[in-house]
């Protein structure tokens, strides 16, 4: 029954996450040229270009096909598709169901961080970004997925390490027709590969 559990949360993480739950027709429409418009460089202070950098290293762990990388990125308490009824819980259960992307095996998921905010608590920190998803095994009008992610980093005092404790969709994805327009989303909405930190 707990295995049950755990793969049905696995699997509702990962389509959350990349995008491949159900359609939403009523953001396809006026979303679509909004999506593919420049946005103005972020304002970020160094300590949020340190959190955006390690958003960044955490995507491409998954580029790169390294497990060993993805899974250091994880909180050992982290929850991704967090504010669900289907959460998945637990760094190593995390990794576990993210195997198949990570090999590039399952479909294959792209994202960069956009914006990140840090409050009151420096060892806290808000990361919102781009996402974009092609799974060759889908519909073909279902294939191309982008959207939008927000993720919660914790750093460690002693070691200054950051993780990321909570993961989450950040409104429905939209279908796009070809990876190239996956590709303009992911550039258009992350604005630049570094983050330049505000003197």
């Amino acid at each position: 029954m707990i295995a049950s559990r755990l793969h049905g949360a696995a699997i509702a993480s990962l389509a959350c996450f990349a995008g491949l739950g159900p359609s939403f027709a009523a953001a396809q429409s006026s979303a679509a040229a909004a999506s593919a418009a420049p946005l103005p460089p972020a304002v970020h202070s160094a300590a949020e270009c340190a959190v955006w950098r390690r958003e960044l290293s955490f995507a491409k762990s998954v580029e790169a096909h390294d497990a060993k990388a993805f899974a250091a990125h994880l909180h050992p308490g982290a929850v991704f598709n967090a504010g669900s009824r289907s959460p998945l819980r637990g760094g190593e259960a995390v990794a576990q169901a993210w195997a198949g992307i990570v090999e590039g095996k399952e479909f294959i998921l792209r994202w960069r961080p956009g914006v990140v905010a840090i409050g009151g608590d420096p060892n806290i920190a808000l990361s919102r970004g781009p996402s974009f998803s092609d799974n060759p095994g889908a519909d073909p009008k279902e294939r191309y997925k982008v959207g939008f992610f927000q993720s919660v980093w914790v750093r460690d005092p002693a070691s200054g390490e950051w993780r990321v404790l909570f993961d989450r969709p950040d409104g429905p994805p939209r279908v796009v027709a070809t990876a190239d327009e996956g590709r303009a989303h992911l550039a258009a909405q992350s604005s630049s590969e570094e983050c330049v930190a505000s003197k």
